[in-house]
Order: structure tokens, then C-alpha cells, then sequence
């Protein structure tokens, strides 16, 4: 009952902070109606955002919180939130995926729902510096008798590398072991993107990391839900033009749409778009 009653919680207040950043703020008696939950349940809510710095507590309501540019959410706050947006946006990248590629997959919660996606795809080659991303495919692995390893398994290649709080492994180490490599895809999570700024990240050693990665792609596919248009990090990483494809979710703006347009060759819109 617990489980249930957290994930309602988690449910709540993704789209809680969803609406505080769409209009800017919200006030508690119009979370009560539009949530059908008591004035209290909304409060704690609130609180809750409040302690995870992504939204800030006026009276009445909340307004959205302006982040600073290094600020770097660790990877279960990030986890809650847009969940619905990055199920649609894994489940349109992974078709992109054919069997036997050799796959990259940053660190990143949207990455991270990709990858248990990609684990009917027989065959894969999956280099990744996220741990996250390693566990999903590490407790798939079913080994049959004597120890053989599941036809079809993927082999996994994790990066060695320094821990950031959002669980992506980077640095020199990381960044040595990538720059021998090549990918036919990579799938990328990014903290931030815009036209003037492109692919940015409050970390300055995972934006090298992440610009070794790019580098050593045949395809760059950018995988991040609206929310991070228009959000700039400390390190810009990349630029547009250097990405094949963006797939997001139905929240991107008809303005910000048009953006895109102008500056990738590819939009895909999950949900909307077909694969």
C-alpha cells in the first residue's frame, strides 16, 4: 500500500512542478481541485518540491525557481520527474536501434528508461558512462545452464571515471577509454538546450566527456523532454548542428518547435510523430 501511495506522490508532483513551470506559479486551492487531494496533501507536496530546490513555497502557492548554471540535480530527484514524457520519448528512440549496433548511452534519467527499452534488441554492442544505465542491462542478464550467458545479450563496455551526482562516470579516464571508440548511435541526455547555447551541462568535466562522445558518434540523437529547452548549463558540450535528431515530448512550444526546425535536421515529437 505504501508503494502504491509513493508513487502517487511521485505521480503528484511531477505534475505539480509540470504546471509551476508552464504558468510560472500555481496557487493550493487550484492544485486541490485540479488534483482531487486535500489542501494538506498539496502543502506537503509543496514541501517536498520545496527541499528538492525546484520550486519555491509563496503564500498561497509556489513560483518556479531559478536555477544557477552549476546547480546539478542528483539522479533520484531528477527521476520523477516528466516520467510519462521520457516512457514516450524512450519508446520512440529505441526503434532507431537495429540488431547488432554498437550503441552509446550517456548518463542521464532519459537514457536510463531508454536502456530497459533496448533490451529486446538482440546483439548490441552498449558503451555507456552511466552506472545507472550498466545496472539495467547487468540484471537482465539470465545465464542458462553452466553459466552461458543469454543469446542475444548485450555486451556492455561502462567507462571508468569519477562520479557525478547525477551517476555518469566522467573525467580523463572517461574520457580515454571513448576516444578510441565508435559508435553507429549515440543516445544523449542533456541538462539543457538552446540555440544560442546548445547542449550544455552544469558539469564542467561531463561536458568534455560528453563532447568526446559526440566526436566519436556516427549518429547523435538527443533524447530530452521540454523541459529543457531553454535551460543553459555552465559548459556548453555541443551545437545543434551537431546533432542528427531531437526526440521530445508533446510539451515542446509551437514556438520552440519552430527553433528546432531551423537548426536539426530531424525533430521527432513522441507521441505525435510516428517512429
Amino acid at each position: 500500500m505504501s508503494d502504491n501511495h509513493n508513487l502517487l506522490a511521485e505521480q503528484r508532483r511531477a505534475l505539480i512542478l509540470d504546471e509551476v513551470r508552464r504558468r510560472g506559479g500555481v496557487r493550493v486551492n487550484e492544485l486541490t481541485r485540479r488534483l482531487n487531494v486535500s489542501d494538506m496533501t498539496v502543502r506537503r507536496d509543496l514541501d517536498a518540491l520545496a527541499r528538492q530546490g525546484v520550486l519555491a513555497k509563496v503564500h498561497g502557492g509556489a513560483v518556479p525557481v531559478a536555477e544557477a548554471s552549476t546547480h546539478e540535480p542528483g539522479f533520484e530527484a531528477k527521476s520523477s520527474l516528466e516520467q510519462s514524457a521520457k516512457e514516450d520519448i524512450a519508446r520512440a528512440a529505441a526503434v532507431m536501434v537495429g540488431p547488432g549496433s554498437a550503441v552509446a548511452l550517456s548518463g542521464g534519467t532519459t537514457t536510463y528508461v531508454l536502456a530497459q527499452h533496448l533490451l529486446d534488441v538482440p546483439d548490441l554492442t552498449v558503451v555507456t558512462n552511466s552506472v545507472r544505465v550498466a545496472d539495467v542491462f547487468h540484471a537482465a542478464q539470465q545465464t542458462a545452464p553452466g553459466g552461458a550467458a543469454r543469446p542475444g545479450a548485450a555486451t556492455v563496455v561502462l567507462t571508468g571515471g569519477v562520479r557525478t551526482p547525477s551517476d555518469a562516470l566522467v573525467g580523463p579516464v572517461a574520457d580515454q577509454a571513448i576516444r578510441s571508440l565508435h559508435f553507429d548511435v549515440l543516445f544523449l541526455g542533456v541538462h539543457g538546450i538552446s540555440v544560442e547555447a546548445g547542449l550544455s551541462t552544469p558539469n564542467l568535466a561531463e561536458a568534455e566527456t560528453n563532447r568526446r562522445l559526440v566526436h566519436s558518434a556516427r549518429r547523435v540523437v538527443v533524447v530530452a523532454d521540454h523541459t529543457k529547452w531553454g535551460t543553459v548549463g555552465l559548459s556548453s558540450f555541443a551545437r545543434l548542428d551537431e546533432v542528427d535528431h531531437l526526440v521530445t515530448d508533446p510539451g515542446l512550444s509551437p514556438q520552440a518547435r519552430a527553433e528546432m526546425a531551423e537548426h536539426l535536421p530531424g525533430l521527432i515529437v513522441a507521441g505525435e510523430d510516428e517512429a
